[in-house]
């Protein structure tokens, strides 16, 4: 069975998002994105502020279940034991190293087709998130 990650994501208002994946690297850049889950592009958990590696994937799936049922604090209390700060983790993952000079525009990405995404591009991928569920269940209209 293959290596797995277990991995928390915040918000820049606090919300928390636990996941388990095998290419950590590729599915944290896809909640960047946006396309990582409704979750997250709903509330906008994008930073990575934890993240631990198993050997297969059944702990991995294991450890997620057991963190999902902890307390907020409990999983605050293990977030500042390895980041004290709640700093992203990924914050230049898909960025290729850049001198002092240089400039991110003069720049090809490391990852072909990364767009690191804008505030704005969240805030579009929320709205086309919120549009699709108005369309499936329009009671959700406050009228």
């Amino acid at each position: 069975m293959p290596q797995g990650f277990v991995y928390i994501l915040g918000s820049d208002t606090g919300t928390l998002y636990i996941g388990v994946t095998s290419d950590l690297s590729k599915r944290v850049l896809e909640h960047k994105r946006g396309d990582g889950s409704e979750f997250t592009t709903e509330y906008g958990c994008h930073r990575l502020l934890h993240y631990e590696l198993f050997d297969d994937m059944q702990a991995a799936i294991d450890r997620e279940k057991s963190l999902k049922g902890k307390s907020r604090q409990k999983k605050l209390d293990l977030i500042q034991t390895t980041n004290p700060e709640f700093k992203d983790l990924a914050e230049t993952w898909g960025w290729p190293a850049i001198g002092p000079k240089q400039n991110m525009k003069d720049t090809d990405c490391a990852i072909e087709g990364w767009v690191y995404p804008t505030s704005e591009m969240r805030t579009r991928k929320r709205e086309e998130l919120l549009a699709r569920r108005l369309r499936r269940d329009p009671s959700l209209r406050s009228g």
